[in-house]
């Protein structure tokens, strides 16, 4: 049985009172004493330094199950129980989140009025879409995504799958990319009979199977090399391509959208693979060795790994409306990050080379950092929604701190005492900015009043109509 949970809910389990083994609540449930007890092992799960899978923590007569900044599901210890967390930002939700944090924030601004009942469902898709089309960003994307393929998987409807989309688009856009630039040619073997002529080496057990004893004294069959496309690598991508439409055209309606911007990348890249025969076996792929040259085959083949696993190597299993799924995670916080880089790319394509993604200092990496004379600033993308009411004082701390290593004075050429601008990026679903051309972020942004020359800046991110 599964417990749901969107972005930044708690979900409150407790000791049932009644006699009935199993009472569900709006926020929570009850459970008898046996089922109560199980999740006494259960703990917190971290994804990285920053975020966590989920948050469990122990309470004197209750459980507190805390949903963080990842989506994703996973198994809650053993209790036979799993979390699902939903990639939405619920805006009732994000107004009480923001009330909760009073006592760590005494800037907030009371007057925005009563909770209005609006809902956001964050297209999560089209964010890595948008990721992945540009160059700069999509060199960044490891680490995206965190898939347990050593644990039980979890049994869900088709319409929850979260990952299967996920690994989709990462492997269109990356397959569209190796098309652009051309599919590799490499050495191959190949098995034929040849008519009145001999190439290779001659495969004497299968000659006299399929010749002698057919009185086919003309034929010879050979084994060579041949140098072109139709290798092993671009077998096992056709393979997966053929995995990626048959899914797409059955899941119309999970792609929402983003569905004919999927289209258009399948229809780019299926012509390529016109000629690319499907005969490869799953114990060749451990023989490929990667290029350093064709880096984005490695990425390639790793994640239709990953989609030919999810489906356990059979395609009829891309209809299933029930699935298997294993337990995964995707780090929204770094997703939203990559997302405001490549767009600030696209909207700045002349100024691509004075805006510097994860710049590194003494251990340290800010997000951001623009460069240009005239628009010299840190950038630091938080994936939290404090912002639109006010401010955190441990993020300020923090993009302060690094506006102020010498390696960034240095790289922004400040050799005086001016302090460096700082601006905090966030999402704001209702008033946030979409365009992210430098001179409208410097219109747009709104000055921090509690600190000098800090700045906070919303933007829209896409939704699922």
């Amino acid at each position: 049985m599964g417990i749901r949970l969107f972005e930044h809910k708690t979900f409150y389990i407790r000791l049932s009172e009644s006699e009935d083994n199993l009472v569900v609540s709006a926020d929570g449930l009850s459970l008898g004493v046996a089922d109560f007890e199980r999740f006494d092992q259960v703990r917190s799960k971290l994804f990285n330094n920053s975020s966590h899978r989920y948050i469990f923590e122990k309470r004197e007569a209750e459980y507190q199950l805390k949903a963080d900044y990842c989506i994703g599901i996973d198994w809650l210890g053993k209790t036979g129980r799993y979390l699902y967390v939903e990639p939405k930002i619920n805006h009732a939700t994000s107004q009480l989140f923001i009330r909760k944090l009073e006592d760590e924030d005494d800037n907030l601004d009371s007057s925005k009025g009563e909770f209005q009942d609006k809902h956001y469902e964050l297209d999560y898709l089209n964010m890595l879409l948008q990721v992945t089309s540009i160059s700069e960003s999509n060199r960044e994307i490891k680490d995206l995504v965190q898939i347990d393929w050593d644990s039980q998987q979890i049994s869900i409807e088709q319409k929850d799958d979260k990952l299967t989309p996920f690994l989709i688009i990462r492997f269109l856009q990356t397959l569209k990319s190796i098309v652009r630039k051309g599919l590799k040619k490499n050495y191959y073997k190949v098995r034929e009979n040849l008519s009145n002529r001999v190439k290779g080496k001659i495969l004497v057990g299968q000659h006299i199977k399929q010749n002698v004893f057919k009185n086919r004294f003309t034929s010879t069959f050979c084994k060579y090399q041949v140098f072109g496309e139709d290798h092993l690598e671009n077998r096992f991508l056709k393979k997966v391509l053929q995995f990626v439409i048959s899914y797409v055209e059955n899941h119309k309606e999970l792609l929402s959208q983003n569905y004919n911007v999927i289209q258009d990348a399948i229809n780019y890249c299926r012509p390529a693979f016109e000629l690319i025969s499907t005969d490869i076996k799953e114990s060749e792929i451990k023989s490929i060795k990667y290029n350093p040259f064709y880096a984005d085959y490695k990425d390639a083949v790793r994640t239709g790994g990953f989609i030919l696993k999810k489906f356990a190597y059979n395609i009829t299993k891309t209809i299933n409306r029930k699935i298997l799924t294993p337990p995964f995670w995707i780090d929204m916080p770094r997703l939203f990050e990559l997302y405001v880089y490549s767009k600030m790319v696209k909207d700045n394509s002349d100024l691509v080379k004075e805006i510097n993604y994860q710049f590194a200092t003494y251990g340290n990496a800010l997000d951001i950092l623009i460069s240009h004379a005239e628009f010299r600033m840190v950038i630091d993308a938080k994936y939290k929604l404090h912002y639109k009411a006010g401010h955190l004082h441990q993020d300020i701390r923090q993009v302060a701190g690094y506006a102020r290593l010498n390696k960034v004075r240095k790289k922004l050429k400040v050799e005086d005492d001016i302090n460096i601008d700082c601006l905090i990026i966030y999402p704001d679903m209702d008033n946030g900015v979409e365009d992210f051309n430098l001179q409208t972020i410097n219109r747009e942004r709104q000055e921090i009043k509690a600190y000098h020359k800090v700045y906070k800046l919303g933007v829209r991110l896409p939704v699922i109509l």
